[in-house]
C-alpha cells in the first residue's frame, strides 16, 4: 500500500507541475486516437509508465519517465487535418514532440531519447535505450491500443 501511495503521490505533483507549465493545457484540444485527446492519452501513459515501473520493481529516473511520458506526444498541432506532411506524422511527430519539449521544458538528453523513441519500432533508426523509453514505447502501444479499440 505504502508503495502505491508514494506513486500516486509522486504522479499528482508531476502532473501538477506540466499542467502549469509551458503550452500543455493546449494538447486538450486535439484528438490522439479514436475520441481521446492528446492530453488524456498522455496522462494516461504517463501514469501507465509509472505503474509498469512500480509493479516491475525496475530501477528508474522516475522524473525522466514522467517527463518524457507525459510530453512524448507534445507535438501541438492536429495531425488530422489535410496536409501532405501530416500523412508522416507517425514518423515525424516525435521529433517535432521533442523540439517543442526541449524548447519549452528544457529536458535532457535522457527525456529527448524517450520521446524521440517512443513510436519505435515506426521510426526504426531511434530503438529505445535506456529503461525510461523501453517502458515509455511499451505504455503508449498499451494505450493507443486500449483508447483505439474502446
Amino acid at each position: 500500500m505504502h508503495s502505491r501511495l508514494a506513486r500516486d503521490r509522486y504522479f499528482n505533483d508531476f502532473f501538477r507541475y506540466i499542467s502549469n507549465s509551458g503550452q500543455f493545457s493546449k494538447t486538450r484540444q486535439f484528438i490522439q486516437h479514436g475520441d481521446t485527446s492528446v492530453y488524456s492519452h498522455c496522462v494516461a501513459v504517463a501514469y501507465v509508465s509509472l505503474w509498469f515501473s512500480y509493479r516491475l520493481h525496475l530501477s528508474v529516473s522516475k522524473q525522466s519517465l514522467l517527463m518524457g511520458a507525459f510530453l512524448h506526444d507534445y507535438f501541438l498541432y492536429d495531425w488530422h487535418e489535410k496536409s501532405d506532411w501530416h500523412k508522416w506524422h507517425g514518423f515525424s511527430h516525435p521529433f517535432r514532440a521533442a523540439g517543442n519539449a526541449r524548447r519549452i521544458f528544457h529536458i535532457g538528453k535522457r527525456e529527448r531519447q524517450i520521446i524521440e523513441s517512443h513510436m519505435w519500432p515506426l521510426t526504426f533508426r531511434h530503438v529505445p535505450s535506456c529503461r525510461e523509453a523501453v517502458i515509455v514505447c511499451l505504455a503508449d502501444k498499451y494505450c493507443a491500443v486500449v483508447e483505439s479499440m474502446f
